[in-house]
């Protein structure tokens, strides 16, 4: 029988990658200014995508036309840094739904999708150039069969399409289900949900191509999702059957080493896990909603005394805003999209005013990135 990874209270969980694009005005006194932006929501059970657009307080406005058509089981979601393409991981039959998004925010499938990908995609993401797309499959453990892998695809950069790496797919642990690249896009490390470990890999910045790193090391029970710090010296896995989050530190070749006292406790069923701009917290979701972690100059994570901050049912993927302003959860069981503000100097989330927002059946992967300013 063909199985979708749930994330917990089982359901699946995403990490879509977080882009930076400040701008400043360019009158006097200069004030910041930032590009608009647009948040997307794949919804898993209605095969769709939700879309919207920011209002300047973060809150979520549903764009003309939305939800779109996403094929089969949509489970994660990611951009290109400019915000130009969007790519879907269909769990079934499996596959790569991808959408060229204008500077009006419409969506147009780019030709050839759906793109042809190993049954099981549970999780796609972009290295930080936006040269080349990842997808993860996590074999018997979704809709396909074996221990899974990691295909990889060069992005066409006038088009979006999408053509297969020399060598892919590629080898790693049992049952992948998050991948995430250090800031200069050299190392990529993937959370393997079944053998409950992280792989290191080096990437060949010119191809796109992979390489293992070193031996794998142990994480918790079940890390579905990882995220790496702003300046590459930390990687942090998030355990869903464990409910905790490991934490390595970055060895000068790439490779991992654990941190003293990883790995550090969070609410029951911990699923996904991003990090600030500035690498000062980490935020994580669970069970009772957000919790946010200082971290040390060690990489040791210190819970912040007003977290967790309440969620919906079922918090699954988050994603923080372009400008690192906002945090957006995705609300598996109730089908909705909790949205707060982010103040980077002190890690504080707030609700913002009329949150949560309406998405589809059972969202699972969120990703926001900038408006094209140009196609």
């Amino acid at each position: 029988m063909k199985k979708i990874l749930l994330h917990a209270f089982c359901m699946s969980v995403l990490l879509a990658p977080m882009l930076i694009v400040p701008a400043q005005a360019q009158t006097q006194p200069l004030l910041p200014r930032h590009r608009a932006e647009l948040t997307f929501v794949a919804n898993q059970f209605s095969n769709n995508l939700s879309e919207y657009s920011l209002k300047t307080n973060g809150a979520l406005v549903r764009a003309s036309g939305s939800p779109f058509a996403a094929g089969g089981a949509p489970n994660s979601v990611a951009l290109v840094p400019s915000g130009r393409f969007l790519y879907i991981a269909n769990v079934i039959p499996g596959g790569i739904t991808a959408f060229s998004v204008d500077q009006n925010g419409n969506l147009t499938p780019i030709p050839g999708s759906q793109f042809a990908a190993i049954t099981g995609t549970a999780f796609v993401t972009t290295d930080p150039s936006g040269r080349f797309l990842y997808a993860l499959n996590c074999g018997a453990n979704c809709s396909g069969d074996g221990p899974g892998n990691i295909q990889a695809f060069a992005i066409d950069q006038l088009t979006g399409m999408l053509t297969p790496v020399p060598g892919s797919p590629f080898s790693t642990g049992q049952y992948p289900y998050s991948l995430a690249f250090d800031p200069t896009g050299h190392f990529a490390y993937v959370a393997n949900a079944g053998s409950g470990d992280v792989y290191s890999y080096a990437v060949d910045s010119g191809t796109g191509e992979l390489t293992t790193l070193g031996l794998p090391v142990l994480a918790g029970t079940r890390p579905l999702s990882i995220a790496v710090d702003p300046w590459g010296q930390f990687v942090y896995a998030a355990n869903t059957g464990s409910s905790n989050v490991s934490a390595y530190a970055v060895n000068f070749d790439g490779s991992l080493t654990q941190i003293s006292g990883s790995p550090f406790p969070v609410g029951a069923f911990t699923s996904a896990i991003t990090l600030s701009q500035n690498g000062k917290y980490a935020l994580v979701s669970a069970e009772l909603g957000v919790y946010v972690y200082a971290i040390e100059s060690t990489g040791a994570l210190v819970q912040l005394a007003e977290t967790p901050v309440a969620a919906g049912t079922g918090p699954n993927g988050l994603a923080l805003d372009p400008t690192n302003s906002y945090l957006y959860v995705a609300n598996a069981g109730s089908g909705t999209v909790s949205a707060y503000t982010f103040v980077a100097g002190s890690g504080k989330l707030t609700p913002i005013k009329g949150s949560p927002f309406a998405a589809g059946v059972f969202p699972a992967g969120v990703a926001s990135a900038p408006r094209p300013v140009h196609q």
